[in-house]
């Protein structure tokens, strides 16, 4: 099931702290979107930007705005790292790996 996408003006903007208002379109009250929102936006919101957003409800049920973006606003995805990288056994290989390229490092220092 698709969640409809509304469309409103950012109505303000509080850059320090990631969060603002999203003035709708429809009238109604203004909705909170969280940085967190718009994943993958090339660049932070300010105020006066049109925003497409899906509403949904926080934990103590008001209105937020989720899988939000900016019109454009490019969208650049975020690169996964390589299945070798996501596991605990291979970041340990690899810190053992650094410690032992760095022993003997100090090794082929020391030496007269």
């Amino acid at each position: 099931m698709t969640k409809t996408v509304i469309r409103g003006v950012l109505k303000t903007w509080k850059e320090d702290r990631g969060f603002g208002f999203i003035s709708p379109d429809g009238g109604g009250k203004d909705i909170f979107i969280h940085i967190s929102a718009l994943k993958g936006a090339s660049r932070r919101p300010v105020t006066g930007d049109i925003i497409y957003y899906q509403p949904a409800r926080d934990n103590q049920g008001k209105f937020k705005a989720v899988n939000a973006r900016i019109e454009g606003v490019e969208i650049i995805e975020e690169k996964a790292a390589p299945a070798f990288f996501k596991t605990k056994e291979s970041i340990v290989l690899i810190a053992l790996a650094l410690v032992a390229i760095a022993a003997a490092v100090v090794a082929l220092n020391l030496a007269p």
